[in-house]
């Protein structure tokens, strides 16, 4: 005859059925659930909106200076010549790909604040002539 399985906690429900039991997935799908509703956000800060890719545009522009200077140390110090002629295009690429990242996505975020903004005012259209 065969033994059920037991759960890691000792208890006799198989894991399965158990995950299935206590499984709110629905709810916890939605509140977990990163989108955040159009209609019932409140106003944000520039700051809340742009953080992102503001630090990421800082710190691109801060390695990219790193590599500049890495690169630059190549042509007057002889010794460890190669290590610096190494590290600085990794750190020069690397901070340019940062730099362009960030200031790609500031235009994506306006273009859907403008979206976000133009949905809100259709939905209040809406809701004014249907709910009447």
């Amino acid at each position: 005859m065969e033994v059920p399985a037991r759960s890691p906690d000792g208890s006799d429900k198989s894991p399965q059925s158990k995950e299935l039991v206590t499984s709110h997935t629905g709810s916890t799908l939605c509140m977990s659930s990163r989108s955040e509703s159009v209609w019932t956000s409140a106003p944000r800060s520039k700051w809340e909106i742009y953080h992102k890719p503001v630090i990421v545009v800082s710190v691109g522009a801060a390695v990219f200076l790193f590599g500049t200077v890495i690169t630059s140390l190549s042509c007057f110090i002889t010794e460890n010549e190669k290590v610096y002629k190494m590290c600085g295009p990794a750190f020069l690429s690397l901070g340019l790909m940062l730099l362009v990242c960030g200031l790609v996505w500031i235009p994506i975020i306006r273009k859907k604040q403008k979206q976000r903004q133009k949905s809100q005012f259709l939905q209040s259209l809406k809701s004014f002539f249907f709910n009447r």
